[in-house]
């Protein structure tokens, strides 16, 4: 399974949520480096997901960045699979409604 099918997968699900607001983040020469793969904002919180296959692992700039995100009191996970993306939401959304 390649990173681009597990993005997709992530994707459908996630567009599929109430309250939920997300985009696929594009590499290349017009994108910014070391930012997620998908930006979102869920029940008003930011949540950025760098998408790795199971072998993959991040860059030094991709590390720098979700501590970033993380130290600006937004959420960003390496995740490997749609599984860990649900219990990461499901996660928020008992957080959030406390």
């Amino acid at each position: 399974m390649n990173e681009k099918y597990i993005v997709n997968k992530i994707m459908k699900y996630l567009k599929g949520l109430p309250h939920c607001f997300c985009f696929k983040e594009h590499g290349g020469m017009y994108g910014t480096s070391g930012i997620p793969d998908i930006i979102c904002c869920i029940n008003g919180l930011f949540v950025a997901f760098e998408v790795k296959t199971e072998k993959g692992k991040l860059s030094k700039l991709q590390e720098i960045t979700i501590e970033k995100i993380k130290k600006a009191k937004g959420k960003a996970y390496k995740v490997t699979s749609l599984e860990e993306v649900k219990d990461i939401v499901e996660q928020i959304n008992k957080d959030t409604k406390k």
